[in-house]
């Protein structure tokens, strides 16, 4: 039986070294380490609107979107602390993810369909993040309305912390949660892309409440 440390010795001596090698055998990897059931992370990146976002998928689903301000080497090495270490790049298991963010950029998308891994979410945090796909595309809710959702309408600084650590930025909109005052507040992709992103579903700027 092949082994999880042979794999890529065995791949490379199978290719030559042509223009498009590298990218054959990154593929012909990820396949082999998906059959001998070694691959737990599969990851690729995407160019967007507000910067290239890293995706993280298990078999579960969805479990990670990283702005390029977080460092995705940094996002990787927490995924193998808190996850599992079998971390691969391979793109072909993050197409629908991909395809689903290239229709919500270009405005032809307004929800996602997509499974999800919330196992970087837990307590009081998962609770309001289940919650932010009650604000409508287009609308904005404030910190305050956001803690009545989830059931704690004092736990406002609570709700901003879940925000910030939101392991699924854009596809769970912590981007629609702004201030009561309707000035946009925090958010990890940075205030620009906040502002992108409502702008892209022409937020009004006023929160709800």
């Amino acid at each position: 039986m092949s082994t999880h440390d042979d794999l890529p010795h065995r791949l490379a001596q199978s290719y030559p070294d042509t223009p498009d090698h590298l990218h054959r055998l990154r593929t012909r990897l990820a396949t082999a380490a998906a059959a001998d059931g070694i691959l737990d992370i599969a990851y690729r990146t995407v160019d967007s609107p507000v910067g290239s976002l890293l995706l993280a998928a298990t078999d579960i689903g969805l479990v990670r979107v990283a702005y390029q301000r977080e460092d995705h080497d940094t996002v990787l090495q927490t995924l193998a602390d808190r996850v599992s270490p079998r971390i691969l790049h391979a793109p072909a298991r993050l197409d629908a993810t991909a395809r689903e963010l290239q229709e919500y950029f270009t405005g032809a998308r307004r929800t996602f369909d997509l499974p999800l891994d919330w196992r970087l979410s837990a307590g009081f945090r998962a609770t309001v993040l289940h919650r932010l796909s009650d604000i409508g595309y287009g609308h904005t809710a404030s910190y305050a309305a956001v803690a009545a959702l989830a059931g704690n309408p004092k736990a406002v600084r609570a709700v901003g912390t879940a925000c910030a650590t939101n392991p699924l930025p854009v596809v769970v909109p912590c981007h629609r949660v702004v201030r009561s005052d309707g000035s946009m507040g925090g958010y990890l992709g940075g205030v620009d892309a906040k502002r992108a992103l409502l702008t892209l579903e022409e937020a009004p700027g006023k929160a709800h409440t």
